[in-house]
């Protein structure tokens, strides 16, 4: 007999902790993701063990899909441009309120100070500079972009984008996407080859 399946996957007790990381941040109780995920607290410790092993299943969820994501993009976005454009609009989803930056800052405080946490952190942050490099170089070759370091490049667009969506936070005009988009934009703009007009 085969055993039975899972009511509820691992992937949506996660999204249900996102949510609720979103609202009041990472300090919060086992009672609270079971109460927006519908199951019990006891569900949450016998899949995680309990809410360190949950919030370390969450960023370990968020780092490990970033390569896949950037794939995703890319597959849909064929200018490598356009597809640096889209990628800065899925990271400006992650910060649907101010309060909900304030809230990643929070865990970004343990991010930094504990050990296990920087560690998916920093890969996740390091794939996604690579992933950046290598669309940069891929506009270059494509003639749409001038000659430039994309690796270097690559680690300005991160900076760019993540201290975008703070000072979004601080200064709350538009949305974050705009917001990202137009930072983004400014850093970019000087290096976009612009198509020659035809003689007529």
């Amino acid at each position: 007999m085969s055993p039975r399946p899972r009511e509820t996957t691992d992937a949506q007790l996660l999204a249900a902790a996102h949510r609720v990381i979103n609202r009041i941040g990472p300090y919060l109780t086992l009672a609270e993701v079971a109460r927006e995920a519908g199951v019990s607290a006891a569900t949450l410790v016998q899949r995680f063990g309990s809410k360190r092993g949950l919030l370390l299943a969450f960023v370990a969820s968020g780092s490990g899909g970033t390569g896949a994501e950037f794939d995703r993009i890319r597959r849909q976005h064929p200018d490598p441009v356009e597809a640096i454009r889209e990628a800065v609009r899925c990271f400006a989803s992650m910060a649907p309120t101010p309060e909900a930056v304030s809230n990643g800052l929070a865990f970004l405080q343990i991010d930094l100070s504990d050990p296990e946490f920087h560690h998916h952190a920093h890969r996740q942050a390091r794939d996604i500079v690579e992933a950046f490099r290598r669309l940069l170089e891929e506009a270059v070759k494509a003639g749409k972009l001038q000659r430039c370091d994309p690796r270097r490049l690559a680690r300005a667009l991160y900076a760019v984008m993540s201290g975008s969506m703070l000072a979004w936070a601080v200064m709350r005009q538009g949305s974050a996407e705009a917001w990202m988009l137009a930072d983004v934009d400014t850093l970019l703009k000087p290096l976009i080859v612009r198509p020659r007009r035809k003689p007529r």
